[in-house]
């Protein structure tokens, strides 16, 4: 029988098993998954996310073949973006009012940054 313990300062639960981990760990020992680093913050600046302003850029620019995507690391949406022309812009111009508004994330869940 396991004895549940209580977390400590130093320990957070795995984002994928919920099994108790250091605070500073990358990888789950139990589950094997990568955890985000312990410097990791919602606004993404640290290892963080990609810059606001480019892929704004690359949206108008070349958002009908969702070169955006690719950017941010959505390869898989970005080859689905390629084949149909943005979903026929309705995609592209979705995606940039979601970078327009600051709520685009790139494929780690990190926030664009504006620098």
């Amino acid at each position: 029988m396991s004895e549940e313990r209580e977390k400590s300062v130093d320990e957070m639960y795995c984002k994928s098993c919920g099994a108790i981990i250091k605070k500073d760990a990358e990888i789950c020992v139990h589950c094997g998954v990568r955890q985000k680093s312990a410097g990791w913050t919602p606004g993404g600046t640290e290892g963080g996310g990609k810059d606001w302003l480019t892929t704004l850029l690359l949206c108008i620019f070349l958002g009908g073949i969702g070169i955006h995507r690719f950017y941010t690391g959505h390869i898989g949406i970005g080859i689905a973006q390629v084949l149909t022309l943005g979903g026929c812009g309705i995609w592209a111009l979705v995606d940039l009012i979601m970078i327009a508004m600051g709520t685009f994330k790139d494929a780690n869940g990190n926030l664009l940054v504006r620098n």
